[in-house]
């Protein structure tokens, strides 16, 4: 499996524009800052929608792809077809690790969304490891996202699993949720 691209739609000054007539301001002529972004990200306020991210995974296997496909709320799925009208072979004699190639456009909410999931350390390691090579692209253009991409017991401060990994029991955890806590103010 690997990250063919990421592509960042959208920008930061649209976001705070958005932002702006959210609480009846102008627009404004100055760029957000890092701070900013991540208390903007961390808030999940609407405007953070503007900002979309595109990227293709080649060569993900098939049940990896249904995983991310779950996921439904500010996500399209581009999915390579498994038609034996299309494709020439039996879909029938097909398995279930066959690769795909699966291209999405997200919004930034999603982003977090699917990360507080498919971090989790109950999710399969294949799809954990697919989320992690996305996510270590998308660091080198968006940073403050990625920052605020976290599992779901960090994000709530527990774990609301039925079964649990007992993870949030662990110095490793109270670490990971006091470095999430502290992000910039």
């Amino acid at each position: 499996m690997k990250v063919e691209y990421v592509e960042v739609k959208g920008a930061w000054r649209e976001v705070a524009d958005a932002a702006r007539t959210t609480i009846g301001m102008e627009k404004g002529l100055k760029e957000p800052s890092s701070a900013w972004k991540i208390k903007m990200l961390l808030a999940e306020h609407s405007p953070i929608r503007q900002l979309s991210v595109k990227w293709k995974w080649k060569n993900l296997k098939y049940w990896v792809s249904v995983h991310f496909v779950r996921h439904k709320i500010g996500i399209e799925h581009f999915v390579s077809t498994q038609r034996s009208d299309r494709t020439g072979k039996n879909r029938d004699k097909s398995f279930q690790s066959a690769p795909v190639t699966h291209e999405c456009i997200a919004d930034a909410q999603a982003i977090i969304n699917i990360s507080r999931k498919r971090l989790c350390l109950l999710a399969s390691k294949e799809t954990t490891a697919a989320w992690k090579a996305f996510l270590k692209e998308l660091k080198k253009k968006e940073p403050e996202l990625v920052s605020v991409c976290v599992p779901e017991c960090i994000y709530r401060g527990f774990c609301p699993e039925i079964k649990s990994c007992g993870f949030y029991r662990t110095p490793a955890f109270k670490k990971q949720l006091d470095e999430y806590r502290s992000q910039p103010d």
